[in-house]
């Protein structure tokens, strides 16, 4: 327990506005929308002040000089004990803006200089012979011993109330800040700049997921800081990331304007190549902003002529910022400069992805061919920037839709149309002249190559001539119909199963990225785009060391196992007694005549699999419909429940895949009667080899849906309550997005609580967390008689563009929730669950061959993100391919948990899916809500009724 005073309160004084004449001088205090942007971590710089990449504008170093004694003034939070030093004129501080009053000298709660970044001892205050603040970058033995005087005055400093020392001298102050750094130290939190870093007057930098809360003037809450864990057996590893070097000390950025204006982009960017011997050849420019490598005089006014006309252009070129080569700015013009190398390459740009058609593998089986090809990107990880590079893979059929129409008019040509419109609607093609795939969304039979259009000029074009023209291709056939495309429609897939091919093992992989690195290295031309702006890569993937978490244990009803090596207990669940058991005594059983004798075989093996898992089957209630349309099957339904009230469930064998059909049933017992449901498809049930199998998972299935408990792990947090979040975009009602949200209501989480909310279309930042989240609460309090004390939400479904409006948006909506209750004040987590990554694991040996990591490794350095605490965990296992693990970025945490405790936590929740006897990919709640997301998506297109809330009827 450390001896340091506390205080109740958090927060200070209202924000403020840096001084532009002086760095760290306050203005007036902002307006609560304005306040945001003034919040901002403290930060100590060395160095002389220079423009940066948050200012628009170039500061002047001379300014600080200028105000010595003034600019102490507002030092984050614990800025009154500087306010006398004079002697450090390159002591740059750039804080949080809160200021102390030189008048009343009160004291204002702070977290000190560096953010908790320098100890009290520092600048005076209680000796602490051991303790160091978080985020110290020196151990206690490089604190000088001063001298400290009692005052009745209080300061703040860090987060203590701490009497009034007597300062230190100068020069003792500067020799303990020589060669200080921002860091972590040993339990920071602070950022780490590099040595070369470079800081303007008035930076206002901070961790995108940082105290949402105290942004908007309320209440401050804990910010999500993570460090890596340390528990289970390390291992070598490598990732599909190769380390990148920057030469060049900076990047530059001008803002070009042309006078007269020019509205035409490709006039501009013809005039600006012209003044190649100012800019230099290496140039980013999208019309308006220029990128370069070299520094140009701050003003450049240069003349051009507009070629259509003669006239005479003013080009002024003037420089706004001064980027540090591994800034987030900057990733962009360099992704932008490795797509000109790829390029250089000869391979060709589909979609996002590039890839080379003359290594194409054909395949004349299935007349197709397959184009091989690389996902590359350069990112900003912990260690600096990394290109990720991954392999991707094109199918691309060998005949044209031309081909395939003649085909079906051979076959027949009676129903010719028709044909041609269900074999080719829905497909996507590629057209060669320009590399673009496309939906055929209908086709135009009353349209021809030589009909015309009007483009956007308002001429009027046929298609042979517009074809001619723009691509240099002549139609030869004038008769053939035009296929329709409508953007905005979302991919159908296709493609047939060609694993094989596609999912390449972890050497082959390290094979293909190798190759792309050899052909980068060896061509000249890729070589000097990337020395323009001094970028180098490395000649293989990146090497590092990861863990594999321990083991863990799977509980049924009488006794508990291990999870084994493969983390697969299908042979023990069909052996042991599930934790809890629901007698199947009521239940109705509906079926066509043509499928009786299939039902008699399923009711005779669920019968015999029933007594090993625990569960009590009597015989149902068997209703035999005349046929198997979906009005029938329906009004027997509603006959049945109407007449029947004890009915528990209700099981339908249908014959083939109709999703009218599905659609109907599940509309019926979710919505107007509900009641849990199982759909069973006769063809599933057809294979005798695997019949007992099958029915022991039916059976499982269906204990599940009436409320059983199968099995579960060891989580030993008390009080806590895990929720899971997912939106699934519903393709049929205008794409309206639906919110899946699933909470735990025991102890075991073994029980579940869940809601469903519609939002606008395409809609993926969720709007009515409210809603759910105090009926969840309600819920947890109805079943335990207390609220939760600890709050986990895995939020699934979020892009890295989208994490920001999460902190800002969707935690202040699960904050409000806690005060619907009286003195309620629970810890809470929240971390994005991101599935679609293109980080890639490979195990090594000690040979050095790559293989497929083992299920529960973890990696939370070296390619975690540089602005979000994140880890990399691969939970489940995989036979075919690479390991794709998934991502996990913490967003908000004050609950206090070690970085081993949560991706402990994570891995645990992966062994709770009923689904599947064995790990998935993501935690249990996060693929509940979204199986509950896309139930309502794809069927009920409405919430589903609230007496189901507490059975997984969604599985």
């Amino acid at each position: 327990m450390s001896d340091r005073a506390r205080f109740s309160f958090r927060g200070g004084l209202p924000r403020t506005t840096i001084d532009p004449r002086c760095p760290g001088r306050p203005q007036q205090p902002l307006s609560e929308p304005a306040a945001m942007g003034a919040r901002g971590r403290t930060y100590l710089s060395g160095r002389p002040l220079q423009p940066e990449s948050l200012g628009d504008e170039p500061q002047q170093p001379a300014t600080y000089a200028t105000y010595p004694k003034q600019a102490f003034q507002s030092l984050g939070r614990s800025g009154e004990l500087l306010r006398s030093l004079t002697s450090l004129p390159q002591f740059g501080a750039y804080g949080r803006g809160d200021h102390l009053s030189n008048k009343t000298r009160a004291p204002v709660p702070g977290r000190g200089i560096l953010h908790r970044g320098i100890s009290s001892e520092t600048f005076g205050g209680f000796k602490h012979e051991k303790e160091l603040a978080a985020g110290d970058a020196f151990p206690p033995r490089a604190i000088p011993q001063w001298s400290y005087k009692q005052s009745s005055s209080p300061s703040c400093r860090g987060r203590g109330m701490l009497p009034e020392p007597s300062l230190c001298s100068d020069d003792e102050l500067a020799a303990c800040m020589q060669g200080l750094e921002m860091g972590r130290g040993s339990l920071g939190k602070s950022r780490l700049l590099p040595p070369s870093a470079v800081l303007a007057a008035g930076d206002q930098r901070f961790s995108p997921a940082q105290d949402v809360a105290a942004a908007k003037g309320t209440e401050s809450y804990g910010e999500p800081v993570m460090t890596r864990g340390s528990s289970g057996t390390a291992i070598p590893l490598a990732v599909n990331h190769v380390k990148m070097y920057c030469r060049n000390e900076a990047v530059y950025q001008y803002h070009v304007t042309f006078s007269p204006d020019i509205e035409c982009p490709n006039i501009r960017f013809g005039m600006l190549k012209e003044q190649q011997a100012v800019t230099g050849r290496a140039t980013a420019f999208d019309g308006t902003i220029l990128y370069l490598p070299v520094k140009l005089p701050e003003v450049i006014n240069l003349k051009a002529e507009r070629r259509t006309d003669g006239v005479e252009v003013d080009i002024k070129i003037q420089m706004t910022k001064i980027l540090q080569p591994n800034s987030n700015l900057c990733i962009p013009y360099y992704n932008v400069i490795f797509r000109r190398v790829m390029r250089i390459l000869e391979l060709k740009l589909i979609g996002r992805n590039f890839y080379d058609p003359t290594n194409a593998n054909v395949l004349p089986q299935y007349r197709i061919q397959i184009w091989p090809g690389y996902a590359a990107s350069i990112r900003r990880t912990e260690a600096g920037l990394m290109l990720q590079a991954d392999l991707s893979h094109k199918v691309i059929r060998n005949d044209s839709v031309i081909d395939m129409m003649q085909a079906l008019y051979q076959k027949s040509s009676e129903n010719f149309q028709d044909d041609c419109t269900k074999e080719l609607v829905g497909s996507v093609i590629m057209t060669k002249y320009n590399n673009c795939t496309y939906r055929i969304d209908d086709i135009d039979w009353h349209k021809a190559p030589t009909s015309s259009f009007r483009l956007m000029d308002g001429t009027d074009i046929t298609f042979c001539e517009y074809y001619r023209k723009n691509y240099g291709i002549s139609i030869q056939d004038h008769n053939q119909p035009l296929l329709v495309h409508r953007p905005k429609q979302k991919l159908g897939s296709q493609g047939q199963n060609l694993t094989a091919e596609i999912n390449l093992s972890p050497e082959q992989h390290q094979l293909a990225l190798r190759k792309l690195l050899n052909d980068i290295k060896k061509n000249a031309d890729a070589q000097e785009q990337l020395g323009l702006w001094g970028l180098l890569i490395d000649d293989d993937i990146h090497k590092t060391e990861a863990r594999v978490l321990p083991p863990e244990k799977i509980i049924v009803r009488h006794k508990s196992f291990p999870s084994g090596p493969d983390v697969n207990w299908s042979k023990e669940i069909s052996r042991e007694k599930v934790i809890s058991a629901v007698p199947m005594h009521c239940w109705a059983l509906f079926c066509s005549k043509q499928n009786a004798t299939r039902a008699k075989d399923l009711i005779s093996c669920m019968s015999k699999v029933a007594e090993p898992i625990g569960m009590t089957f009597l015989q149902p209630v068997y209703v035999e419909l005349k046929d198997d349309r979906t009005q029938t099957y329906i009004r027997s339904l509603q006959s049945h429940l109407e007449s029947n009230t004890s009915v528990k469930i209700v099981v339908c064998l249908v014959t083939g895949t109709r999703d009218d059909l599905y659609h109907a049933i599940k509309k019926l017992c979710c919505v107007q009667s509900p009641i849990p449901s199982q759909i069973i498809n006769v063809r599933t049930i057809s294979q005798t080899a695997r019949m007992r199998s099958i029915c022991q998972k039916i059976l499982l299935q269906i204990n599940c849906k009436l409320g059983g408990e199968l099995w579960g792990v060891d989580i030993p947090l008390k009080q806590l309550m895990v929720i899971g979040m997912d939106v699934y975009h519903d393709p049929v009602m205008g794409k309206r997005s639906v919110v899946g949200f699933v909470a735990s209501l025991n102890k075991a989480m073994t029980k579940w609580f869940s809601r469903v909310t519609f939002q606008m279309p395409n809609q993926e930042i969720i709007d009515g967390l409210k809603i759910c989240m105090v009926a969840s609460l309600k819920k947890y309090y109805e079943v335990n008689h207390c609220l939760p004390e600890k709050i986990a939400v895995y939020r699934d479904g979020v892009s890295d563009s989208q994490l920001s409006t999460v902190t800002d948006y969707e935690i202040p909506q699960l904050l409000k929730c806690f005060n619907v209750f009286s003195d309620y004040h629970p810890k809470m987590m929240v971390m994005v669950v991101q599935k679609r990554i293109g980080t890639k694991l490979y195990a090594m040996s000690e040979s050095g061959r790559l293989g497929i990591p083992p299920p529960g490794t973890v990696l939370d350095h070296t390619v975690s993100a540089k602005e979000w605490p994140d880890f990399f965990l691969m939970a489940h296992t995989v036979h075919q391919g690479c390991g794709i693990p998934t991502r996990y970025i913490c967003v908000f945490n004050n609950l206090n948990l070690s970085p081993d405790h949560i991706q402990r936590l994570t891995f645990k929740l992966c062994h709770m899916y009923w689904n599947w006897s064995g790990t998935i990919r993501v935690p249990a709640p996060c693929k509940y809500a979204h199986k509950l997301a896309f139930l309502c998506g794809q069927s009920l297109h409405q919430e589903p009724s609230a007496m189901l809330s507490e059975l997984l009827f969604y599985l």
